[in-house]
């Protein structure tokens, strides 16, 4: 594995500016290393740079006191600013060496406008300007006009420190951005898993549920031959009904089968062979029901062509279910303009019109196929006949997309 390359300086401070000064790691300690700093270059200055006289007992107390405070100036910049300046005040007013307390004064300043609002740093710049070259003045003509000529160090300072606050607040919008846009991402992946997994379990139950229930009814075909009169053995009935259940074994296996290649693929939405109209009429003719079907000219959505046939097999599946071997099923689709009617209608024969309800209170065969319907934006009704005895299924599938589907 190769060692990525260490930053450059120019990476580093970037980093170090764009930081929040509230989240910087070890900050009182980097700050004490900056007043001990800030400390020693008042100290040469104050010994070495005659532009004062040199500070007594009284004016070192007050130079340490502009020192000191710089511990605590990103913890507490409003509270450091006035400490250092109700030490420089006096220390100027003293007329000791002027230039030993300004690093600390312009660090003070600094840290106060990279933190505060700008309206802020604005009136507190204006104050101290103010206070200072009043001061000075106070000293002496000469020292006051000096002050007020250097008095742009003090902006350079402010409008400096302001820049950066500027500087890490678009870091700050930047890097919320990019983390509400991965956490959308990841939101996305989610939905997607849950939709994915929503699609597995349909095409699962309709693909179980309706083998299992026609093996089961032609199981009790050939039983019921085999126990009714055992000495007049419709061996030809027998052996349909077998026949019969090792088309559907096949059936199944063959759906199952593309089912799991479609889950072992790579792609998330699971493209793969969708069950489609040329495949009803061998469906419906397996469950003994009555097909009429009218497609219209022109090919019909993959996606329509699929939710139309899940939706006739699950309704199958609970016909031959409740309604038994006897039930008449009939099964109609028709193209109307842009929409495919699917209906299902049986006579209820065995189950007085429940043949369409699932069976138990876990049944999801209803709520699958209103599913299947809404994912291509269209609707379905479940319900006894109005009409007759027995059970109706009828759905309206568009097809043409629909802000539903979508």
């Amino acid at each position: 594995m190769t060692a990525r390359p260490a930053p450059r300086l120019g990476e580093r401070l970037l980093t170090a500016v764009s930081r929040d000064p509230l989240t910087v790691p070890h900050r009182t300690r980097n700050d004490a290393v900056f007043a001990a700093v800030v400390g020693v270059a008042g100290l040469v200055l104050a010994l070495f740079v005659d532009d004062g006289r040199r500070p007594d007992a009284l004016g070192w107390a007050l130079l340490a006191g502009t020192a000191v405070p710089l511990v605590w100036r990103r913890a507490r910049p409003g509270l450091v600013l006035v400490a250092v300046l109700l030490c420089v005040a006096p220390y100027h007013a003293l007329d000791n060496a002027h230039a030993a307390p300004v690093p600390a004064s312009l660090l003070a300043l600094y840290t106060y406008a990279a933190t505060a609002r700008p309206l802020h740093t604005l009136f507190v710049g204006g104050g101290v300007i103010g206070i200072a070259v009043t001061v000075m003045f106070g000293v002496g003509a000469h020292e006051g006009l000096e002050t007020l000529r250097t008095s742009g160090w003090i902006l350079a300072v402010l409008v400096f420190g302001v820049d950066v606050r500027v500087y890490r607040l678009y870091i700050a919008s930047v890097v919320g951005r990019a983390e509400r846009a991965e956490r959308t991402r990841e939101e996305e992946a989610a939905r997607r898993v849950a939709e994915e997994r929503l699609r597995i379990a349909r095409d699962l139950h309709d693909l179980l549920a309706h083998s299992i229930t026609l093996i089961g009814v032609q199981t009790s075909v050939a039983s019921h031959v085999l126990s009714v009169d055992p000495d007049r053995l419709d061996r030809a009935q027998i052996a349909k009904a077998l026949d019969d259940i090792a088309d559907t074994c096949r059936t199944a296996r063959g759906e199952l089968r593309t089912t799991l290649e479609v889950l072992r693929a790579d792609g998330p939405d699971g493209d793969g062979p969708l069950p489609d109209l040329a495949a009803l009429p061998g469906l419906v003719r397996a469950a003994g029901a009555r097909l009429t079907l009218d497609a219209g000219e022109g090919a019909l959505p993959p996606a329509v062509e699929a939710a139309a046939y899940r939706i006739v097999q699950e309704s199958l599946t609970n016909a031959v279910r409740h309604g038994g071997a006897d039930a008449h099923v009939e099964v109609a689709l028709t193209r109307r303009g842009e929409t495919l009617h699917v209906t299902v209608t049986d006579d209820g024969t065995a189950s007085s019109g429940t043949a369409g309800t699932p069976s138990g209170p876990s049944g999801f065969g209803i709520i699958g196929m209103r599913e299947r319907a809404r994912s291509v934006g269209g609707t379905l009704s479940a319900g006894p006949r109005t009409d007759a005895a027995g059970f109706e299924v009828a759905a309206m599938l568009p097809l043409q997309p629909t802000e539903a589907a979508a």
